[in-house]
């Protein structure tokens, strides 16, 4: 999800990369390419805080902290710093659905009417495994995916989008759409008897111990976090058009509370990197099958899967994916600055966050990760 961009004055470049890097674990030599790398993206890509976690067969083996959660008082990033994930919430709501789904009380092929009243006729037929993987055809209550929702709209927003056409028929295309995400929402409050916020906080963040992913909650950036990551940007939005400039600026992003499982998170690089290891172990999905559900792209009405583009040419149940020959992924990315990125034939997930829009770390995850392929248990 884009950002809606409030500049706050500004930040020379030179504060930025003049930054030493924090580290959280200590690692061997033959690691120190790793960090080398890290440093190297941070400067080519202006990003002034980051966080590192890397799982191999099951265990954390390295975690590290670069640079500053605030550059306006030179605070450095920690362990402890939580980051805005963005999209990647979506992640915790497809694991969410496979939890009821396990239950029995969720079907993903059943329309999404099924389980909600009172919605447009054309909506209707749409299922909930296309409401998940951004097939469904419905309009988009944000435009553009970047005029944000806040608060005091969510109503008028709500009432607006239901009057908007049908984008196309359910399973006909790829379309990135926060409507969606919303529907998700109120159905997991239906069938779980209590707001999504609690069954994610329950079912997920306190078995796993996110501590301090579960004190954050679902929040945007307008609220004061302690421990929290400052958001940064280098774009600019000249002449109705998105740009990328020099200065360094603030940026803050409203989600209202109906589409935090859009992107509603705050976490760390080590509780997100436990929960990837609880979710491949059988501690948040009891079965194999429903691991297999949740990382498979959802098919198209002609057998084909699309997705954003590029590497990430598949979406599965809040989880973009990775189809390819050699290394294949699943990669939840979010706000164009960080990413959790799982290679399952490879027993290996990178974990990066940074407080950088635009920093786009998937763009070097497979770097980092080519670091750990073929290597350590067999």
């Amino acid at each position: 999800m884009r950002a809606l961009i409030i500049l706050l004055g500004t930040l020379s470049l030179a504060t930025v990369v003049a930054v030493p890097a924090q580290h959280t674990a200590r690692v061997s030599p033959s690691r120190d390419a790793v960090d080398s790398l890290i440093r190297a993206e941070m400067a080519r890509r202006r990003i002034p805080g980051l966080q590192l976690a890397v799982v191999q067969h099951g265990r954390i083996v390295k975690s590290a902290t670069y640079g500053l959660a605030n550059v306006q008082d030179s605070v450095p990033v920690t362990s402890r710093t939580t980051f805005t994930i963005n999209s990647i919430t979506k992640a915790f709501v497809g694991v969410a659905a496979m939890q009821l789904v396990e239950e029995g009380r969720l079907d993903l092929a059943a329309p999404v009417s099924r389980y909600l009243a009172d919605l447009p006729p054309a909506w209707r037929a749409a299922t909930i495994r296309q409401l998940l993987t951004h097939t469904s055809g419905l309009p988009n209550i944000m435009v553009g995916n970047e005029q944000m929702v806040t608060e005091g709209m969510e109503d008028s927003a709500w009432v607006a989008v239901q009057t908007m056409p049908m984008e196309f028929a359910p399973g006909e295309q790829f379309s990135y759409n926060q409507t969606n995400y919303l529907l998700v929402g109120r159905i997991i409050d239906s069938l779980s008897h209590m707001p999504f916020r609690r069954f994610i906080t329950t079912r997920q963040l306190d078995p796993v111990g996110m501590r301090e992913t579960a004190r954050v909650g679902f929040r945007d950036s307008r609220d004061v976090i302690a421990r929290g990551a400052r958001g940064y940007t280098f774009f600019r939005r000249v002449a109705g058009k998105m740009q990328t400039g020099d200065t360094l600026r603030n940026v803050f992003e409203e989600f209202a509370p109906g589409l935090r499982t859009a992107a509603g998170m705050s976490s760390t690089a080590i509780e997100l990197a436990r929960w990837v290891i609880a979710l491949q172990g059988g501690r948040l999905l009891t079965g194999s099958a429903s691991l297999t559900t949740l990382w498979t792209p959802g098919v198209l009405n002609d057998g084909t899967h699309a997705g954003f583009g590029g590497a990430l040419n598949g979406y599965a149940l809040g989880w973009p994916t990775m189809d390819r020959a050699e290394h294949p992924a699943v990669a939840s990315v979010g706000g164009a600055r960080s990413a959790v990125v799982v290679y399952p034939k490879d027993d290996l997930a990178i974990v990066v966050l940074t407080n950088l829009q635009g920093a786009a770390p998937e763009g070097f995850v497979d770097a980092i990760a080519a670091m750990y392929f073929g290597k350590g248990r067999r």
